[in-house]
């Protein structure tokens, strides 16, 4: 063996560098360990310790120390589906810009492509802005962007006669400066909630931020933390005295929109009635404000509005007269003296349901001329009954000529949590030079009148003004948790977002189902590497356990690289681990089958190995380039655990060749220096296949007829009962609840579609005790709350039907965008790595035949994995859905069969060259069968591990490994029926040979 000495030195550094970055989560775990008996069962002691620790020195290595902190940043992460965390994707809205940039421009064209332009997006990889701007021209040609953008602010970038294509550059600069705002605020917003080595990426080329938060155990707060914009306003506000009876009009209004006829009857008593505020309902204003549980008159009334009493209507004409009041409770109270509207800016209550149809009648254009010109109206941010149901509407007033508040937190410098004598908690705030005379200002302007505090358009509090306030200080009162309180202060200290986000794909993973992940993926890994050395050792021999021993090194590389590199070990990871195991083990197969070859032909122990050794080498770089290459096309198509796959997957690669060849190569070598003789194999399977004549290119018709019937099965399940999409796909909720007792699957579906109007895809999960219930109920809501609304309802039914308490372990969404791309990656994927194969086949062999028969074999079996998915679609022992994973496991078997396939063409390669008096058919037949024993072996450990992965990996990776299962069996096929088949019958020669 030549170079023998750098071969030894590449082996001794890159062992000292894995164990040296393995060593730091050694460390991390025993400092771990320690807190855990010091804080005992007190998770948050547990935490003070650690933090207060966190910069101490907590490993010496003799050169450097490191802190605890450093140990953390430097140990092996463990991805969120093994530790437990959320993955959140969150994606600017682009149409919230574009109508904040255009001044909210109400051109009815530019409305309507927004709306349409929203639609197209659910089904679109494209862009919003170009879907935006596609419909803008189709809905009217001779339309131009530069009327609706070249407004005041924007008049130094664009102007009344900028072109189309002038203004869409100025948008696209607008957009990729607010996501990147955004993604500098978000940041700084995770790195005050305090979570450990969180991962936080700007995907390049998209509107999109990817965050990976480990340990999160409450996702509500982490929701509200990422999409809430923090906008601080300050606003004055109006009397109710002045609002209230305007209502009245309002009223009128409303009802001859809705009741035309009622309007007419009523419209002789209009004038009366003018000056007039009435209850809206069944019975007074006061009494319905008692019912809810409000207490009247907080204040003292206003006694210069009086008001007569109401009239006595039955609930129907109150409905018919009084629509407003139907869904808003006047703040008025009564008193012996008369009717009066309450003091302050409230004017009015609502139920939460009927908010929104408040907010649709006030924006109405004609109740629009009733009210003031500088009039807004808002909600209080909290409830103001016990039962949390009612909200109250205040009038706010406008102080800038384009409608804004009087002052915005973008003046705020500091802010702060603290609390009152009364024991109540507040967020105080600090404000810059600037806004502190601005803030002197309006205090000294509203002395006696209510200042509104409003926070992402909630009115958090409306205090009165005593007296002028000077120095820039204030405070937000709402009662706060301590947690809330801290999180406003938190979030206005971080700063506003520049633009609406929303989250677009959510996973939440708790850390039960984590800890069970781990504990599957390493039953997994420790059976199928046990088995593996078995089949090694009981078939191969003294060179077995070499073979044994390069596994096991190459397993600690494979970890140690990936903590150096600080990629995360994700459960997918775990199963790229396992399937190495069983892959790993292919070099060293070709190469001890080419030694026992050697060794058959009579020559030396030593010399055989050499030659083996020598031969191999083509073929294991062939078979292990074209794996690789499926690697990156995952590695860069894939999102999330996939990625993570993927990078196993190509270290695994890089690492099995290096010990597969050279680390048994150097045992070898050190054995037979001893003195003593390497083996490579028994007595009983020393000639194994050795004469092997099976007549695979006969049989080819034969074989071509079976496949057929399988992918013509399979083509028409395709269009009648087509797949069994995963969330990933259509877009979607997923939850994993546990159960404390077990309920049939298809009645919890049952019930779950009377709620949900639409049947749920309920399944076991792992467990009889665990369900999976996945919907796309509620999927296109804007309500920020729609996950954990459908949470709640999949528990309430659980609860009220069966009696059954439940846990979410694990949640999903993926919205419609996410879906498309999802989908669109992964046909691109499946392309690409297609094409590359069959460029490096071609480059390799020089021959387009074999490149044409590795692509349709790879075809085959891509069709025969998707037949058997779409058959057995429904089968009841476990979900076939087709995912993110499916197609990772799809991309796999490309490279495993391709590798298969490469392996005989390679041996193809050889036997035309020295064919002698073999005739062309003859040549390729007997490279078939001399390669018959490694198809045999590799796909024999490969399909144990793959086994060993579906049998103990769990529910989340089961449909994988089944697939991977379903593409060894036909990938092992394929590289014997049908591509070197398919390369024979593509060949000018066949014809005339088998004539003859």
């Amino acid at each position: 063996m030549k170079n023998k000495g750098i071969i030894k030195f590449l082996l001794a550094a890159l062992t000292l560098v894995t164990l040296f970055h393995l060593s730091f989560t050694w460390v991390a775990h025993r400092v771990e360990q320690t807190a855990e008996e010091a804080a005992g069962s007190d998770p948050a002691l547990k935490r003070h310790y650690l933090d207060s620790i966190a910069f101490e020195p907590v490993y010496d290595i003799g050169i450097a120390d490191y802190t605890y902190q450093e140990v953390k940043e430097r140990q092996l992460n463990l991805g969120l589906d093994l530790q437990g965390g959320m993955h959140v994707t969150m994606e600017v809205d682009v149409e919230n810009l574009l109508r904040r940039l255009s001044n909210n421009n109400p051109d009815s064209t530019f409305q309507r492509a927004l709306a349409l332009a929203r639609e197209d997006m659910k089904h679109s990889t494209q862009d919003y802005l170009s879907l935006f701007y596609r419909r803008f021209k189709a809905l009217d040609p001779e339309a131009r962007l530069a009327p609706i953008f070249a407004t005041r602010e924007n008049r130094d970038y664009i102007s009344y006669k900028s072109t189309d294509e002038e203004v869409l550059n100025f948008l696209r600069r607008e957009i990729d400066e607010a996501v990147r705002r955004t993604y500098n605020i978000l940041l700084t917003r995770i790195d005050r909630f305090g979570v450990a080595q969180p991962n936080i990426q700007l995907l390049e080329g998209s509107n999109r931020i990817m965050m990976d938060l480990p340990g999160v155990d409450d996702p509500n707060r982490v929701r509200r933390l990422l999409q809430r914009t923090a906008q601080l306003e300050f606003w004055e506000t109006y009397e109710a005295k002045d609002i209230i009876p305007l209502f009245e009009k309002v009223n009128q209004v409303l009802a001859a929109r809705l009741h035309p006829e009622t309007a007419k009857d009523t419209a002789s008593e209009a004038s009366a009635a003018e000056d007039t505020t009435t209850a809206a309902a069944t019975d007074t204003a006061a009494d319905l404000l008692a019912e809810l549980g409000i207490e009247e008159g907080g204040r003292e009334a206003d006694t210069d509005t009086g008001m007569t009493a109401p009239e006595q209507l039955t609930p129907e004409e109150a409905a018919r007269r009084y629509p407003l009041y139907q869904v808003l409770y006047p703040a008025i109270q009564q008193t012996e003296q008369g009717t009066f509207a309450q003091q302050g800016p409230v004017v009015g209550y609502a139920a939460v349901k009927d908010t929104a149809k408040v907010n649709a009648y006030l924006a109405l254009p004609e109740v629009q001329r009733i009210l003031p010109r500088d009039v807004r109206f808002a909600w209080t941010a909290k409830p103001v009954d016990a039962e949390g149901k009612v909200f109250a509407l205040l009038a706010l007033k406008a102080s800038t000529r384009e409608g804004g508040p009087a002052l915005t937190g973008d003046v705020v410098t500091d802010a702060r949590v603290s609390v009152t004598p009364t024991g109540e908690r507040e967020v105080l705030l600090q404000m810059n030079p600037e806004g502190a005379e601005r803030w002197r200002q309006i205090t000294r302007k509203n002395v006696g009148r209510s200042v509104a505090i409003v926070l992402d358009r909630q009115v958090y509090s409306y205090p009165v003004v005593q007296t002028e306030i000077s120095g820039g200080s204030s405070s937000i009162t709402g009662g706060f948790t301590m947690e809330e309180a801290q999180d406003l202060a938190n979030l206005l200290k971080s700063g506003k977002l520049p633009v609406r986000v929303a989250i677009v794909e959510e996973a939440v993973v708790g850390p039960t189902l984590g800890a069970e992940a781990i504990r599957q993926g390493m039953i997994s890994l420790i059976i199928g590497f046990v088995l593996v050395m078995l089949l090694m050792v009981l078939y191969y021999n003294t060179a077995g356990v070499f073979s044994v021993v390069a596994l096991l090194a190459n397993l600690v590389f494979i970890i140690g690289i990936l903590a150096s590199l600080g990629a995360s070990l994700t459960l997918p990871g775990i199963a790229g681990l396992v399937l190495t195991v069983g892959m790993a083990v292919d070099a060293n197969v070709i190469i001890y089958e080419r030694i026992r070859e050697e060794l058959r032909a009579g020559k030396g122990l030593k010399l055989a190995i050499a030659d083996g050794y020598r031969h191999a080498y083509s073929a294991i770089i062939d078979a292990n380039v074209t794996t690789l290459i499926v690697g990156i096309v995952l590695a860069v198509f894939g999102t999330g655990p996939i990625q993570g796959f993927a990078t196993v997957l190509i270290i695994g690669i890089l690492t099995s060749l290096f010990t597969s060849i050279f680390i048994t190569r150097l045992l070898m070598d050190w054995w037979l220096a001893k003195g003593k003789t390497v083996k490579f194999s028994y007595p009983w399977n020393a000639n194994m296949l050795v004469n092997a004549d099976f007549p695979f290119i006969k049989w080819r018709k034969k074989a071509y007829l079976i496949s057929g019937v399988v992918i013509l099965a399979g083509v028409v399940s395709f269009f009648t009962q087509g797949f069994k999409l995963g969330v990933d796909f259509k877009g979607g909720y997923s939850f994993v609840v546990k159960l404390d007792k077990d309920v049939p699957t298809h009645q919890i579906a049952a019930e779950l579609a009377k709620v949900f109007d639409e049947k749920p895809a309920v399944t076991t999960f792992d467990r009889n005790d665990q369900v999976r219930v996945t919907t796309s109920y509620m999927l296109d809501s804007d309500a920020p709350d729609a996950q954990q609304q459908v949470q709640a309802l999949i528990l309430k039914t659980l609860k009220d039907q069966w009696q059954v308490s439940g846990e979410v372990l694990s949640s999903q969404k993926v919205g419609p965008t996410i879906a498309e791309d999802i989908k669109a990656a992964a046909t691109w994927a499946v392309i690409v790595s297609l094409l590359l194969v069959f460029i490096y086949i071609f480059i390799r062999f020089q021959r387009w035949q074999f490149g044409v028969g590795a692509i349709i074999a790879l075809a085959h079996d891509v069709l025969i994995i998707l037949s058997v998915f779409s058959l057995l679609k429904n089968l009841p022992w476990f979900s076939l859905d087709v995912d993110q994973a499916f197609i990772a496991a799809v991309l796999t078997i490309v490279g495993y069969s391709i590798n298969d396939t490469v392996v005989v063409f390679d041996r193809i390669r050889e036997r035309l060259q020295i064919r002698r008096r073999l005739t062309f058919l003859d040549s390729v037949n007997r490279a078939l069968n001399e390669t018959l024993s490694r198809t045999v072996i590799t796909s024999l450990t490969t399909f144990v591990v793959v086994l060993v992965l579906f049998l103990f990996g769990g529910e989340t990776i089961r449909n994988f490994s089944f697939a991977l299962l379903i593409g060894i069996i036909a990938g092992t096929y394929s590289s014997l029926f049908i591509a070197a088949p398919i390369m024979v019958d593509l060949s000018g020669q066949k014809k005339s040979e088998e004539a003859a």
